[in-house]
């Protein structure tokens, strides 16, 4: 089974939508989970805003709770996607080898390769950012979910 791990900075807005979206287009054999960097928003709910933009877009993440990434995440998952070049290096500094700092990629580079883009963060923004987000992260999940298939 193949594990893949989202990560923002606080698990509450980025990261929960792409948990939701890639495991909207994977089977049962794909375990797909999120975390933030930061551990301030533990066992919240995602943000209201990234709950009523999945909604609208059928997807359900009012199951999740935000959580800190740790450095175990590395040994439980094989994948680990960072929403922005930030998040990246919080993780990579946690990385206890290089094997572990093959697993992260930065999200947008499946669907701009090598061109290290981040995925705005919405939280101090309009709405309308919540749904920005949701379509550069959707495009994105079509590409993982394709490879990993």
């Amino acid at each position: 089974m193949t594990k893949i791990l989202m990560v923002c900075l606080g698990n509450i807005c980025r990261s929960p939508l792409a948990e939701g979206i890639l495991r909207s287009k994977l089977s049962s054999n794909f375990t797909v989970d999120s975390a933030g960097t930061g551990g301030w928003h533990t066992g919240e709910l995602p943000d209201k805003r990234s709950i009523e933009i999945a909604k609208i877009k059928g997807i359900d993440i009012t199951n999740q709770r935000g959580r800190k990434f740790t450095k175990n995440d590395f040994s439980e998952f094989d994948l680990i996607y960072a929403m922005d070049n930030s998040n990246l290096k919080d993780i990579l500094q946690l990385a206890p080898d290089e094997n572990a700092k093959k697993k992260v990629h930065l999200i947008l580079n499946e669907i701009y390769p090598n061109e290290n883009k981040d995925v705005p963060d919405p939280y101090y923004g309009l709405n309308d950012g919540f749904e920005k987000v949701y379509n550069m992260l959707d495009e994105a999940c079509n590409s993982i979910a394709e490879k990993i298939k």
